[in-house]
């Protein structure tokens, strides 16, 4: 053993026990070091920010349920719960303030259509909706705007958050982004 012993009380060394059975589930979530370690996207416009870059791909690839003239909507990539949705402007802006009046009426109704379409596609029993504005206030890209829409059941919450940084999710992005998208329309 590397420097300790057993105690005399039997104990065995750590490294005899790896890959032993201890009775433990594991969900390895290697995707999330990136969050886990802060590593934010830039705060330009353009390629750096994911706000930007997400309109250029395709739906599926983008993970955008919805597209309008001044606003879209996409699933979170890192979610607290399945349907996890931002409203987002096109324009790169920082400041809800910032946003001219056509953007924000999009904005408001976008937010309005994604609740209707979360009831529709998963009958949440409630919502959290809000927006982080700035690095201080939790804003994991704080220069570009964007809203969450977190739809939430009863006994959504558990340990792991707490006390392994994790989120366990039933159902993959690109399933709630497909059922997203084709109760958008009728949601309105």
């Amino acid at each position: 053993m590397t420097g300790m012993q057993a105690d005399s009380d039997n104990t065995e060394p750590a490294e005899d026990l790896v890959g032993v059975p201890d009775g433990f589930e594991r969900l390895w979530t290697p995707h999330r070091m990136a969050y886990v370690k802060g590593e934010r996207p830039s705060k330009d416009a353009g390629e750096g920010c994911p706000f930007c870059a997400a309109p250029h791909k395709s739906d599926a690839e983008g993970l955008i349920v919805h597209r309008g003239e001044h606003c879209y909507v996409v699933l979170n990539l890192f979610p607290y719960n399945p349907g996890h949705l931002l409203i987002v402007p096109y324009r790169h802006v920082a400041a809800y303030i910032d946003l001219d009046d056509d953007e924000t009426a999009e904005f408001t109704a976008f937010t309005k259509q994604a609740v209707r379409a979360l009831k529709a596609s998963s009958n949440p029993a409630g919502f959290n909706i809000g927006m982080n504005q700035g690095d201080v206030a939790g804003a994991g890209v704080a220069a570009h705007l964007h809203q969450h829409i977190v739809p939430r059941w009863g006994g959504d919450m558990n340990f792991l958050p707490i006390i392994g940084q994790t989120k366990a999710l039933p159902v993959l992005l690109e399933d709630v982004r497909a059922q997203l998208s084709d109760v958008w329309e009728s949601a309105c």
